[in-house]
């Protein structure tokens, strides 16, 4: 198979166009007027004579319409069919399918909620605090909390207004709100016929509903409850009938070792790499061949878990100063290497960062036979990874990794907020450390 890579001004110059077999320019930097403008994705696959368009884990790829668009043009869309990624990808819908197919869910409203006068019935009903998400959204955004109704008045219309800016789509539902909640997905696959599971990820380590890091297994769940959780989202996947990679997001209660499902993502994950360290399978090898036709070549028994990865998302941000942005051209580059250590990134040394798109600099991902060892690896390969040029996370993640509580695996989607503030105000008071020194924590030696 040969790949062709679609670009903007922004990205003419990326790891991706210069790997790619062919590339195609399709606009301006701004998403508006190239990657999000469909017509011009379909008229490069067919003046290139391609036979399937891959979308990636952004921009298109949760849009339904352009799923269709893409097999209306006679393409092969990777991924699952638009019907599925229409009613799986609106968060209200996949609550509703979830519940007829017998899987729990946090309760709340059943589905939208038409006005303020329904909201607060809703709210009357499962208990403050409440959640407001909304329906068509992702990443975070759209999300609001409520802890009384006067602030249910206030923050509903903000929501709405917020999820029809981003998504289009000013659907809003409600959820009861879990304060000490993990966050916790699982991995399908499946052919349409047939769904299978590949065990679950950690990804309660946020801020703003942003991951930062995640980690398979879960540290947090004890094996009957994995055996229940992923059992579930296999059965839910089935039941509608899901070709394709996807992702099934549960709300893990601690204290009462319950698990709800909240939404699922119709795509490849960014976290999707630690998944495969644990399983040993190729997701996106297994995506394409789905969709070229072929069944599920494995069965669940199949499917062995093996050891513990850990996933660090390293962004062009500053954490010392609340994370502001930091676009530039990258001067010096050394990835780390060895046993167990993957990247994935499109950065080289001379590249220069566009401020156009996310933040996303490189995953670094590391596999070892326990968590504990897991974790002491991921700190060695931290310490060899080098990006000079531009402000980096990776003393955030060093950090991290060297904490009790994360390494104890006591932690819940609240907790990195907290962590993070506490952890800034220390370092700029404290002497300056080798950490906060460099944008990316180079050892003693390299740096003296």
């Amino acid at each position: 198979m040969e790949a062709i890579a679609v670009f903007s001004d922004a990205d003419k110059d990326s790891l991706a166009v210069k790997l790619a077999n062919h590339a195609v320019h399709i606009g301006p930097s701004h998403a508006a007027k190239s990657y999000l403008i469909t017509e011009r994705i379909l008229q490069a696959a067919q003046d290139t004579g391609s036979d399937a368009i891959h979308p990636g884990y952004g921009f298109l790829s949760e849009n339904a319409r352009f799923a269709q668009q893409v097999e209306d043009a006679g393409l092969v869309f990777i991924g699952p069919a638009a019907s599925v990624i229409s009613m799986m990808g609106d968060k209200a819908r996949a609550r509703e399918t979830a519940q007829r197919a017998g899987v729990p869910t946090v309760p709340g409203s059943d589905g939208v909620v038409r006005d303020l006068s329904e909201a607060r019935d809703v709210a009357a009903r499962i208990g403050f605090p409440v959640m407001i998400k909304a329906a068509a959204g992702g990443g975070g955004r759209g999300i609001r909390v409520a802890n009384n109704p006067q602030e249910l008045d206030t923050e509903l219309p903000k929501a709405q207004r917020e999820a029809e800016a981003a998504f289009g789509d000013g659907g809003v539902y409600l959820e009861r709100f879990i304060a000490r909640a993990r966050h916790i997905e699982v991995q399908i696959l499946g052919d349409g016929q047939r769904a299978i599971h590949l065990f679950e990820r950690e990804c309660s380590l946020q801020r703003r509903r942003q991951k930062i890091m995640e980690e398979a297994p879960s540290p947090s769940i004890t094996s009957e409850v994995r055996y229940k959780l992923c059992d579930s989202a296999a059965r839910l996947a089935q039941s509608v009938g899901y070709r394709s990679a996807g992702t099934l997001e549960y709300l893990y209660d601690d204290a009462r070792e319950e698990f709800y499902f909240i939404e699922m993502n119709t795509r490849i994950q960014v976290e999707h790499p630690v998944t495969e360290a644990i399983t040993g399978i190729d997701l996106v090898r297994e995506t394409i061949r789905i969709a070229d036709g072929e069944p599920l070549r494995f069965k669940q028994g199949d499917v062995a878990m093996r050891g513990c990865a850990i996933e660090c998302r390293i962004n062009a941000e500053d954490p010392f100063l609340d994370f502001r942005p930091s676009p530039g051209r990258i001067e010096q580059l050394v990835w780390p290497t060895g046993p167990g250590v993957r990247v994935d990134s499109h950065l080289y040394a001379g590249y220069q960062i566009p401020p156009f798109y996310d933040s996303l600099l490189a995953k670094v991902i590391v596999h070892d036979e326990d968590r504990p060892s897991a974790i002491e690896r991921g700190l060695r390969a931290l310490h060899e990874l080098t990006i000079t040029g531009v402000k980096t996370t990776t003393p955030l993640h060093l950090a991290l990794l060297r904490d009790p509580a994360v390494r104890f695996g006591d932690f819940h989607t609240n907790f990195l907020e907290k962590w993070v503030s506490d952890w800034s105000a220390e370092a700029s008071t404290a002497a300056p450390q080798e950490d906060a020194k460099n944008a990316t924590a180079q050892p003693a030696e390299v740096t003296k």
